[in-house]
């Protein structure tokens, strides 16, 4: 079968005109329109809009790779199937990639659900959750909604998340939640430290569990970082969970999974979704594993066009923290409610306000035409 383009693969399915996707905007938007991501429904730009660039959900604006979206194409039969077969492959071939066995592994609708059943499974009314602040907010919510009170620690003055404040908090946690690299600030631990956090929460609270938000593990260029994955299978106490939405491209297929201590992954197990990865997205994720040098080359086009604005911002006069990440936070010194506002007027979306951060902005990085033409709408924001 030859290669089949994203644009070309879109109008197979009949999208291209009638369907949400106009030809407008897979042409503007290029492989990025394909991928979904979860946004404020105040802030959403409508399926098909050409005229917003969307840099506000930290998607990768590739989109899948062509084998995983022939992958997807030549699943189309089994989709009327339940994904049980898939699924096995999926968890097989994760099992093969860390080199542990399926009892190591969980699969999820995305990281999302890995986060849900790290809430259910470890915290209750009286074992809060632990995380800093600001930090991906998905584990907070959960929390709220079963009752677990959350307890959430300011990041410190270079924007990361300050262990030691928030290892003096863990005693009678449920659990922590450390998302390394940290969204929305783009910070890395290194693993010594991440090493030194976990002594110092299970010394002060042995029954606490760590969860490990690895989502942007791929895009780490800091030399002192080392996945925590070693770590999770041999404590029981820690566990790591990956995701297929950032450097993979697939947010709007949703996969994910967990890896660690066997007991560990099984109290999560019991919270699972059944049926929780569908048919297409658990085949483009097998696909991707096997293409080699598709994460090298992702994570070099993702520096590039980090650099390239970074630089930009230095030229205005502003400063784009650290980022180890497909996304930058700047202080931009001023309300980042108002400049999100006024990028929107100008077709550009940028990331939603996370307080106590309040005057800086968090920036998907696109493809690079896509940054220079945001470049020019915060150029005129910024001026004004």
């Amino acid at each position: 079968m030859k290669n089949l383009s994203r644009r070309a693969f879109v109008q197979s399915l009949g999208l291209g005109t009638a369907g949400a996707f106009s030809a407008a905007a897979v042409a503007f938007r290029g492989r990025e329109a394909l991928a979904g991501a979860w946004l404020d429904s105040t802030q959403a730009a409508p399926l098909g809009d050409a005229s917003l660039l969307r840099l506000d959900s930290n998607e990768n604006p590739l989109g899948p790779g062509p084998a995983a979206l022939e992958a997807i194409r030549a699943a189309f039969g089994e989709a009327g199937r339940y994904p049980d077969n898939p699924s096995v492959a999926l968890t097989d071939a994760l099992a093969t990639l860390h080199g542990v066995t399926a009892a190591n592994i969980v699969l999820g609708s995305g990281s999302g659900e890995i986060l849900r059943m790290s809430v259910h499974a470890f915290t209750a009314p009286a074992r809060a959750l632990l995380q800093g602040q600001p930090t991906f907010e998905d584990p907070g919510r959960y929390a709220e909604v079963i009752g677990t009170p959350v307890v959430s620690v300011r990041v410190d003055g270079q924007l990361k998340l300050d262990l030691n404040a928030m290892a003096g908090r863990a005693s009678g946690t449920g659990l922590v939640f450390l998302c390394n690299p940290n969204n929305p600030t783009a910070t890395v631990h290194s693993s010594a430290a991440l090493s030194d956090f976990v002594a110092k929460v299970l010394k002060a609270s042995p029954d606490t569990t760590i969860l490990v938000d690895e989502a942007y593990h791929h895009y780490v260029e800091d030399p002192t970082y080392a996945s925590a994955v070693p770590m999770a299978l041999e404590n029981p106490r820690v566990v790591v969970c990956r995701t297929f939405s950032k450097a993979y491209g697939m947010a709007g297929l949703r996969v994910g999974y967990a890896i660690g201590h066997a007991e560990t992954i099984k109290a999560l197990r019991r919270h699972k979704l059944a049926n929780n990865v569908n048919v297409l997205g658990a085949m483009a994720a097998v696909t991707s594993l096997g293409q080699p040098g598709l994460i090298d080359r992702e994570r070099a086009r993702n520096h590039d066009v980090k650099e390239m604005t970074r630089r930009a911002f230095d030229q205005m006069g502003f400063k784009a923290g650290a980022s180890d990440a497909n996304f930058i936070m700047v202080d931009i010194k001023r309300d980042a409610r108002e400049f999100q506002a006024a990028c929107r007027k100008l077709g550009v979306l940028v990331g939603r306000p996370f307080p106590p951060l309040t005057t800086c902005a968090r920036i998907s990085l696109g493809t690079s035409d896509e940054m220079r033409q945001a470049i020019d709408v915060f150029k005129k924001v910024l001026a004004s």
